[in-house]
């Protein structure tokens, strides 16, 4: 299927001085997309978005918003929504002056006004707040008014810029089902700037993994958790972190093995295109939970040691001692295991990741 690109970003560069924030970067967006651009703080995630925005000016490069050429272009001249993480909402004004003061500055006939603000609100559930001033309206509340305003300039391409990172936890699940919700509703492309590996795996249909002003990996949300790209995307994304055992790769009876520490992985099941060269120094990555406790999951067992026991509900994340490392694995939370109790581990290699350690490219 041809996707139609929404958002075009050609070799854009963001230079502050002699720093580089943003180096060479391409980024196609399709339309109808929601992208999510992720990383840690200082990667380069809002700049980019910023610069989509025209809120800041790119170095070199250009920036296209369905087909126009719109590196130069004012903010409002450019065909966008922007929601901030601040609400930045108008005090002395109601939910209803909020949403549409914009529209009125541009002067849109009162009736289109009307009807814009009446189809925000009927969208994002807030008609009974419309004659509240934002004072009185908790900070869920408030966000919605915020990604209401934007929704009222009636335009194809909406920028969020970590709209959920100043609410609690609760509010911030409740609001991820909502703007998962408002883009199947409206199918207009998003552009998602956010810090929280869970938000993006829960709203993208594409992720952008961003490190020091370059993406890492753009890729479907299944794939980017499955098969990380390099050390760096398999390291960031997870919670816990992936398990990295550093080893390299060695010949045992006539099939290629992982060996760390004095001890032997078998890497049946492994899918790769490329020869497992003997010989070869890699890391073998493996999720907590691609790892079985006392269940034979392929060949072989290893033998481990609990070191300490989080129960967490639904899950139960148990930390290992294994032939020198230090293992973390999710299991059933019904499953319970006192510290010291001797175990044995299976890995599902099907799911595992390698990476070659001078590189950290995935082999």
């Amino acid at each position: 299927m041809i996707m139609n690109t929404s958002v075009s970003i050609k070799d854009l560069s963001l230079n502050f001085g002699a720093v580089s924030v943003l180096k060479d970067l391409n980024l196609d967006i399709n339309d109808g997309e929601f992208l999510v651009l992720l990383g840690s703080s200082g990667c380069g995630k809002s700049t980019l978005l910023n610069c989509i925005a025209g809120l800041l000016d790119a170095s070199a490069g250009q920036i296209f918003i369905k087909g126009k050429n719109v590196t130069w272009e004012e903010p409002k001249d450019r065909g966008i929504g922007m929601v901030f993480q601040s609400y930045a909402l108008y005090p002395q004004m109601s939910v209803e002056k909020n949403l549409s003061f914009g529209l009125r500055v541009a002067k849109v006939p009162q009736a289109e006004i009307d009807k814009r603000v009446a189809r925000a609100s009927e969208i994002l559930q807030i008609q009974p707040l419309l004659k509240r001033k934002p004072a009185e309206l908790s900070g869920g509340q408030r966000q919605r008014v915020a990604i209401g305003r934007a929704l009222v300039r009636d335009v194809d391409v909406f920028l969020f810029d970590e709209p959920l990172s100043n609410l609690d936890a609760k509010l911030r699940s409740e609001l991820r089902v909502e703007i998962k919700r408002l883009h199947q509703s409206l199918k207009n492309t998003m552009i998602y700037v956010t810090h929280d590996q869970i938000e993006a795996l829960t709203l993208a249909d594409r992720i952008a993994i961003m490190k020091s002003g370059i993406i890492q990996q753009l890729d479907d949300p299944t794939t980017i958790y499955n098969r990380p790209r390099n050390l760096f995307v398999a390291g960031f994304i997870g919670s816990p972190s992936m398990n990295f055992l550093h080893g390299e790769l060695t010949k045992n009876s006539e099939k290629t093995v992982f060996r760390s520490n004095g001890v032997s992985f078998s890497l049946d099941g492994y899918d790769t295109a490329q020869p497992l060269q003997p010989g070869r120094k890699v890391v073998l990555g493996v999720r907590p939970e691609h790892i079985k406790v006392d269940e034979n999951l392929g060949p072989e067992m290893h033998d481990a040691t609990v070191d300490i026991e989080e129960p967490m509900g639904a899950d139960n994340l148990l930390w290992l001692k294994h032939a020198g490392h230090t293992m973390s694995v999710r299991i059933n939370g019904a499953r319970r295991f006192k510290v010291g109790t001797p175990v044995k581990l299976s890995f599902d290699m099907s799911l595992a990741s390698l990476f070659d350690a001078e590189t950290e490219e995935r082999i």
